[in-house]
């Protein structure tokens, strides 16, 4: 149960984030909430980092679910290493968002990254199945 709830919270983050890299790359205004917050509208080469931003939010998802058990190979050394450094990625995050000089992204999206890492966290204890 403690896994499932924590892969939705896990999803439903990752979610939120890929629309706000989408907003992003269409030009909202809304840059000073992500990185480093200097560009409140994302230069050309800004946008291609959040569609590969993008990228990676559906692959963490997909790797979450495997280990989650609702994708096959939840079990798999690969899979189980692969959350772990994901763990080690967004605990990073959390550190540098702590450290961004834009105040809107340090107090929007450091909470985020602690959510997101508690949530990878209890999917990477947890057992598939």
């Amino acid at each position: 149960m403690i896994t499932e709830v924590a892969l939705m919270l896990s999803l439903t983050i990752l979610g939120c984030l890929l629309v706000m890299q989408i907003l992003l790359i269409a030009g909202v205004p809304i840059g000073h909430y992500a990185w480093g917050g200097k560009e409140r509208v994302l230069p050309p080469r800004m946008r291609i980092a959040a569609v590969v931003a993008i990228g990676l939010y559906l692959g963490f998802a997909a790797l979450l679910s495997s280990r989650a058990g609702i994708l096959p190979g939840g079990d798999s050394a690969a899979v189980v290493i692969a959350t772990w450094i994901l763990l080690a990625y967004s605990a990073f995050s959390i550190i540098a968002n702590l450290a961004s000089r834009s105040g809107q992204e340090r107090a929007v999206q450091t909470p985020v990254s602690v959510a997101l890492t508690l949530g990878i966290l209890l999917v990477a204890l947890g057992t598939t199945g």
